[in-house]
């Protein structure tokens, strides 16, 4: 299936590791050029180096994007370097998960910072800019703890449930100017920060990091966790053309172990 990608300018926040980094792969098969953008420049020179493309269709700037400063200065350069950007991937930030009985009024605002605002800082400038443009999409992969509560993600889900709102709302606002917006909620997904979850897990069952996987892994319907390309894929099929009537949607993609309908 041609997605119809070939050449536009894709901005992936986050795109150093995991899902973003699976994203960039995915976007760049397709023959777009992307832009990644990570706080940490040694991590983002692997991840170029992992991808293999040249400089005519890859680029990376560092930047720490809970500073809004920074994030719209990472915009400029990316549009200086690879032009107006045509699809942005939200795909940075994760907030630490931590057992309820742990939690301190800092945790509430770190998770707040970490994925929220550092998702919000970014979309403000770029939508705009596509609002005025008269076309653009964005995709947001925030995380299932924004629709079911889990006790050791609270601060993490919260910020979930707020960026589900905004992919929403903008979907709305900005539909009539040719942007559309969504949005992607991956349950266990097999990436660095599942070992993270998984300790924060360990520590509120008491048992080992092993354990609370294979008990997770016991309550999949399909039997396994996700891969990050598979997250991935839906991500460019909402990005492309392919998928022209579908904005201010809210996709599950956690193999049904949480089985609803809104």
């Amino acid at each position: 299936m041609d997605l119809q990608l070939t050449g536009q300018h894709v901005l992936v926040t986050g795109g150093s590791k995991g899902i973003g980094l699976a994203c960039a792969r995915g976007f760049l098969d397709e023959g777009a050029r992307v832009t990644l953008v990570s706080r940490n420049p040694a991590h983002l020179a692997a991840a170029q180096a992992r991808l293999g493309a040249d400089a005519s269709r890859l680029a990376t700037v560092a930047a720490d994007l809970c500073d809004p400063a920074a994030a719209l200065a990472a915009l400029d350069t990316a549009e200086a370097g690879l032009g107006p950007v045509d699809v942005l991937v939200n795909s940075a930030g994760a907030a630490r998960r931590t057992p309820p009985d742990e939690l301190q009024p800092e945790a509430w605002h770190a998770a707040m910072q970490a994925k929220y605002f550092s998702y919000i800082h970014m979309i403000d400038p770029v939508v705009k800019r596509m609002g005025q443009r008269g076309r653009g999409v964005i995709v947001n992969v925030v995380g299932n703890g924004g629709k079911v509560a889990s006790p050791i993600h609270l601060p993490g889900g919260a910020a979930n449930a707020a960026l589900m709102l905004v992919s929403a709302g903008l979907a709305a606002a900005y539909g009539p100017r040719g942007v559309r917006v969504n949005a992607i909620n991956p349950g266990l997904t097999l990436t660095d920060r599942l070992r993270e979850g998984m300790a924060a897990d360990a520590r509120l069952q008491q048992i080992s990091p092993e354990q609370a996987l294979q008990r997770a892994r016991e309550k999949l319907p399909l039997g396994r966790l996700a891969e990050p390309e598979e997250i991935a894929n839906a991500v460019l099929f909402l990005a492309s053309a392919k998928a022209s009537y579908i904005t201010g949607a809210i996709l599950a993609m956690d193999g049904a172990v949480t089985p609803m309908v809104v």
